[in-house]
């Protein structure tokens, strides 16, 4: 629609996927090599944010596209122009990566690219919620980083539980947000203990024990704001965050009304959106003149 209003072309669906297709296969040796963002500074921090939604695919129905997005401190403010812990923060530059497939290659890929930016240390910070996946990636490959549970998913699981736990609105409300506070102070065993008094017999509430205790070294929630950088949600990431990677790279593209696709067409196009959002567009019209 766009060549035939400005150049005067007609130019069929078919023949669109085809040359993207084409070029988004041949782009599959250019994407996630190299870093696109500038160097991290010594007063600096750079976060990594790694999560999965689902895609539709002709081959094996709903299948999971892992994305994984980068951006520094510097590049990181909320909305008044200053940073902030707040869930979804404005990230002016990004570097993103995206695999439909299993997580050792998405990992690799990501490792490669963090990496490329030197030993952080504890400047390297990642945001996710309890994914075992990603849990172990983690600490197997950067154990010297900072992990963080995803504070909002942390109390999204607490508010699941009080709406099991409370029929009262003004009750369930009044010990969800002191949970909540006491979260924010880093104070997990209270809240741990909490629970254990106010549901010490429901399923729900074991569930979200066994989920607390075995991430509390990652819900230092107080000191991650006042002391590492400030974030502590993953709304760039998160599938259902506005201006998310997921929204950005995956879902504004290839999750319209009736798209079905291919393990290799999706791929082909993933790789295409990822140099697009990193501003490598240039690596697709080298590929596009050597082809001439």
């Amino acid at each position: 629609m766009i060549l035939r209003k400005f150049i005067d072309i007609q130019v069929s669906a078919s023949q669109v996927y085809l040359v993207t297709d084409c070029y988004g296969k041949a782009a599959e040796k250019e994407v996630n090599i190299c870093r696109s963002l500038e160097p991290v500074k010594k007063e600096e921090v750079l976060y990594v944010e790694a999560d999965g939604s689902m895609l539709l695919t002709r081959d094996e129905g709903w299948k999971e596209v892992k994305v994984g997005r980068m951006f520094t401190s510097r590049s990181c403010i909320d909305p008044n122009g200053k940073l902030s812990w707040i869930r979804h923060p404005i990230a002016i530059g990004s570097q993103y990566a995206a695999h439909l497939g299993n997580n050792k290659d998405f990992t690799k890929q990501m490792d490669t690219l963090i990496e490329s930016y030197g030993k952080l240390g504890k400047r390297l910070v990642f945001i996710a919620d309890g994914g075992t996946w990603i849990k172990n990636w983690i600490e197997n490959a950067f154990p010297e980083a900072v992990s963080i549970l995803d504070y909002y998913h942390v109390c999204e699981h607490l508010h699941s539980l009080a709406n099991v736990a409370f029929s009262d609105d003004t009750k369930r409300n009044k010990w969800t947000d002191k949970q909540k506070e006491l979260l924010l102070e880093s104070k997990v065993t209270t809240v741990i203990k909490n629970i254990k008094r106010q549901n010490k017999e429901s399923k729900e509430g074991l569930l979200l024990i066994n989920y607390y205790t075995n991430n509390a070294y990652r819900m230092n929630y107080k000191w991650y704001k006042n002391v590492v950088a400030g974030l502590i949600g993953s709304g760039a990431i998160d599938p259902i965050a506005i201006g998310s990677a997921h929204r950005t790279v995956v879902q504004k593209r290839m999750k319209q009304s009736g798209q079905r696709w291919s393990n290799k067409g999706a791929q082909n196009m993933l790789n295409l959106r990822v140099l697009s959002m990193n501003k490598q567009w240039d690596k697709v019209v080298a590929l596009i003149k050597n082809a001439a």
